[in-house]
């Protein structure tokens, strides 16, 4: 199969030999390949100035990421053989890592399928595509995780700003079989009722597995703050570890339900409390009664999507760290995380620093964490690796 072949300007293919996979509309030479010429989603040749293949992308004309790299051979073609490859590949990891199926089991372009992700939640398979290219193999995807995996059901979780952004329909679509009623997944020895259809995101946040695990091994017997709970992944295990309470925050009465069921189900609603409230209000509340937790978990949502917002999301990350230091017991816990690619752990080791010592607190580390296994790392491109934690330990005197 012959493609059509995109141009680089000089130099401009420097990234992509040390391992990127993305090309930016500016690095094109479009006296030769103008971008016009191509439609969304179109498999292509990216070539250097000098004419030399770098490897096969699909493009899309109207995005500033305009093509994004499936394969460095030439004569890669796409279609079933090559999403059962890529797919097969990723199920291998993780099942070298995870005995049950519950897992993120494609993560984009670590798993060489830009625009692609997969989580997997039993015999439920929730699907995001993000981009025009892998758009137009969705049915090639679809027919591929049915036979590999004989699931319940593939939905299409459509509901995803990114979409847009490349012109694509939001609208989500049971692509196989039939929803379960209630569907239950399993993480760090708990289980949890999910809601994938109406849920965040893919539904559920895998993300933060071994992070949960390593905070649930240290708050026997405290008393737990759980801060954008959503459906309680941090707090429930920590209850099941045996923490004395665990309040759980978050502005969604959809969430917070989930997480209350989650807990019946665990058998430690006993242990648990579920506010709706805006972070910020409750935490200042929190200051002006004087209440006090022995280890809180600050796990909001992205602060800082787009690098333009950068200067109001650092100083929001740094008003909510300082807030929940004020509300921490002497010798507390804090986890704080961030999962705004745009914000550095540099930058939220800076936010900890200057956060403690404006309200004269002793702050030290005591853990840091990232992404599991099943959201790998590609090296050469930083954007894959978004999730960073701190494990805090902070003391009121010194």
């Amino acid at each position: 199969m012959s493609y059509a072949e995109l141009f680089l300007k000089k130099n401009e293919d420097r990234r992509l030999r040390q391992g990127h996979v993305w090309v930016f509309s500016n690095e094109v030479d479009t006296q030769r390949s103008a971008l016009e010429q191509f439609t969304p989603g179109q498999v292509v040749l990216v070539n250097d100035h000098a004419g030399k293949c770098l490897g096969v992308a699909y493009v899309n004309p109207h995005a500033l990421i305009c093509a994004r790299l499936l394969s460095r051979k030439p004569n890669t073609k796409l279609g079933e053989n090559f999403f059962k490859a890529r797919i097969t590949e990723a199920l291998q990891l993780r099942e070298r890592w995870f005995d049950k199926p519950y897992y993120r089991l494609v993560f984009s372009e670590s798993d060489g399928l830009p625009g692609l992700v997969i989580d997997r939640f039993g015999g439920v398979l929730s699907v995001q595509i993000t981009t025009a290219g892998m758009e137009l193999h969705k049915q090639v995807i679809v027919d591929v995780l049915v036979k590999l995996l004989n699931p319940d059901a593939v939905l299409l979780k459509n509901d995803n700003s990114q979409r847009q952004l490349e012109a694509l329909s939001l609208e989500n679509e049971l692509a196989y079989g039939q929803m379960p009623e209630q569907l239950i997944i399993e993480e760090n020895n708990a289980r949890f009722i999910i809601n994938v259809a109406d849920g965040q995101k893919t539904g559920w946040f895998y993300d933060h597995r071994e992070n949960r695990a390593q905070f649930a091994r240290s708050v026997s017997g405290l008393k737990v703050l759980d801060l954008f709970s959503y459906a309680g992944g941090w707090g429930i295990p920590a209850a099941l570890a045996g923490a004395a309470e665990v309040t759980c925050v978050d502005s969604s009465d959809s969430a917070l339900d989930l997480a209350a069921q989650s807990a019946a189900l665990n058998g430690v609603a006993d242990k648990m409390q579920f506010i709706r409230s805006d972070v910020f209000d409750f935490l200042k509340q929190q200051r002006e009664q004087n209440v006090h937790y022995d280890a809180i978990v600050l796990d909001p949502p992205a602060l800082i999507k787009r690098k333009k917002d950068f200067k109001a999301g650092y100083e929001a990350y740094r008003r909510l760290n300082q807030l929940a230091i004020q509300v921490l017991s002497n010798q507390g816990i804090l986890v704080s995380a961030s999962c705004s690619y745009h914000l550095t752990r540099e930058n939220l080791h800076e936010i900890l620093r200057s956060a403690s010592r404006h309200i004269d607190r002793h702050l030290v580390f005591v853990g840091s964490g990232g992404q599991g296994a099943d959201h790998p790392i590609l090296p050469a491109l930083p954007e894959s690796e978004y999730l960073k934690s701190f494990v805090c330990a902070v003391s009121s005197r010194f």
